[in-house]
């Protein structure tokens, strides 16, 4: 039976492909209590970039062209310091390397740029990467407090919205579409039953590596309770595998009096990093190395809306996108949709027409950011490597990686593994 033409054409095989070779991530962890919680962000940037050469012994760290670096909170001098990491731990500096800020899809921005790049011909071989210690750089940093005051004060609401708190906006979309709290309750469970049955499974193994960093115990309150030691992180440490709907139900509303989202159903604030290696299949072959290729990156696309409902992007891109390839969801294998609150993800599952495929674990199989967390700047990375290793397991061909992006937009990228 023939394949109808859009599928077909993101299948097929050629010289010009932009292909991935590895994407790896460190694990996901809890900001200010978590096992990451004293690491700097572009200290994990040089655990995955490091580690990206040692997966890749058959590749001359001289023949990576370019890095592309999505950093969100830590963008003021984050450029430098990712350099730093990137020399320190053993690239030529004749491998130059920029930063990319759209908020929550900056590492899935790399991906594309660098793809972007590899198809011009400005480059060969191309690393896409992600830093975020939400830990160091989260509170006054995440909202402008010094811009000009007629934007602030502006008579266009598009405008003065940009500035909205996130949790705000999940609320907006909780009342505007109808998603209640006992359904945002249930989304949240699952999102952690999911991803400790797949951490219990073994199934991050292959794309998490582990850190090894310093470590400060502190009690609830925040105070230090022991003295500072070396310990080595091997495992995302927001998982909940005991979460209950009676235990969330408990949980006050976190952004507004008599609203529904809470800390309980929104994503975790995280700290974390991740890489992900592309080149033209033409180079791999040159360089003899089409035996590691893992799959190959297809297209990406970004798509705006109201930001006082910024959650509802990837129900506007994720169409966008496919409708660009010519395909359909029914011929996507696998999902993984950024959880940035409960009520935003039920709503672009509904809108998008997924809801048998959320049901069935098509969509985000080993849980997402609401058990897994969301460091901002890394997300796009980490869902990519989520993505492309879960194929792998379970033998799927097309992926789409998909999250909406704070001020109102939604970024998509679709994958196809081989």
């Amino acid at each position: 039976m023939s394949l109808p033409k859009g599928l077909s054409s993101i299948l097929a095989k050629s010289p010009s492909d932009v292909v991935v070779l590895s994407s790896l991530r460190t694990p996901i962890c809890r900001s200010y209590r978590g096992q990451l919680k004293d690491a700097y962000p572009e200290e994990l940037l040089s655990v995955v970039l490091r580690a990206t050469l040692d997966a890749n012994p058959n590749l001359p760290p001289e023949k990576i062209n370019d890095v592309a670096v999505g950093v969100v909170l830590s963008e003021l001098g984050g450029s430098k310091a990712a350099r730093m990491a990137m020399n320190h731990v053993g690239f030529p500096h004749t491998t130059s390397l920029y930063t990319v800020n759209r908020a929550c899809s900056s590492s899935l921005q790399s991906i594309a740029n660098i793809a972007a790049q590899i198809r011009t011909d400005m480059i060969g071989v191309g690393i896409a990467a992600g830093m975020e210690s939400m830990t160091r750089n989260y509170g006054s940093k995440a909202i402008p407090v010094n811009s000009w005051p007629e934007l602030v004060d502006s008579p266009v609401k598009d405008a003065r919205d940009c500035i909205m708190p996130m949790g705000l906006t999940s609320e907006n979309v909780a009342k505007r579409y109808k998603v209640g709290r006992q359904e945002q309750d249930e989304f949240a469970v699952e999102s952690h039953r999911r991803a400790a049955k797949a951490q219990a499974e073994g199934s991050f193994a292959q794309e998490i590596v582990p850190v090894r960093t310093r470590f400060q115990p502190v009690d609830k309150q925040g105070n230090k309770v022991d003295e500072e030691k070396l310990i080595e992180v091997t495992q995302d440490d927001g998982i909940r595998a005991t979460a209950t709907l009676e235990g969330l139900a408990k949980l006050k509303p976190a952004f507004k009096e008599t609203g529904t989202s809470t800390a309980g159903n929104s994503s975790q604030v995280s700290d974390g990093a991740a890489a992900t290696l592309l080149m033209r299949r033409s180079t791999a072959t040159e360089l003899g190395l089409t035996s590691s290729i893992m799959g190959k990156f297809v297209a990406a696309t970004t798509a705006g809306c109201a930001p006082d409902e910024m959650g509802i992007g990837p129900a506007i891109a994720i169409p966008k996108l496919l409708d660009q390839l010519g395909i359909e969801t029914k011929d996507v294998d696998r999902w993984e949709i950024n959880e940035a609150f409960a009520s935003q993800a039920i709503y672009c599952v509904r809108e998008l027409g997924l809801k048998k495929d959320w049901e069935e674990g098509k969509v985000n199989p080993d849980g997402g950011a609401i058990a897994l967390g969301h460091p901002l700047g890394a997300t796009g990375a980490r869902l990519a490597s989520t993505l492309m290793h879960g194929l792998g397991r379970t033998g799927g061909e097309v992926g789409v990686v998909s999250m909406c992006i704070g001020t109102g937009m939604g970024m998509a990228g679709l994958f196809v593994r081989e």
